[in-house]
């Protein structure tokens, strides 16, 4: 599958935090129409890839640790699926290799996922959002 919707929410996410400061996770909640429990699962991740930052206490929530200006869809889709393909056995075994014959399909595959990574990190989330 390519996106899931752990994908679209970890993206959303990032992009509530866009201009800056942070926010409260229910203030990110309403804006990107995000579950609750779903937000504090993928800012765990966006956390311990970096990506953003938790800040503690009463007046806590999370703010970005990078700048938009250097990450891209495929750091937030890896952060959150680090198995990122557009197939399972893109990055698992194909039972229709054998020995040094590759099979065709998954050899077309394997192409466009490259293809997909490349368009992924192509342009920054500032490319994308702006400011």
């Amino acid at each position: 599958m390519l996106f899931t919707r752990e994908s679209d929410y970890a993206i959303r996410i990032v992009r509530a935090l866009k201009s800056g400061g942070q926010r409260k996770v229910q203030e990110i909640c309403d804006a990107e129409e995000i579950p609750k429990a779903f937000c504090y699962k993928i800012t765990k991740k966006l956390s311990q890839a970096g990506i953003v930052e938790a800040v503690r206490g009463a007046k806590g929530g999370f703010c970005l640790a990078r700048s938009i200006r250097e990450l891209t869809l495929y750091d937030v889709v890896i952060a959150v699926e680090p198995d990122f393909s557009v197939i399972e056995c893109i990055h698992h075994f194909c039972n229709q290799n054998s020995g040094s014959k590759r099979c065709k399909v998954h050899c077309e595959l394997l192409e466009i996922q490259h293809t997909v990574e490349e368009l992924l990190q192509k342009k920054t989330l500032y490319d994308i959002l702006g400011e």
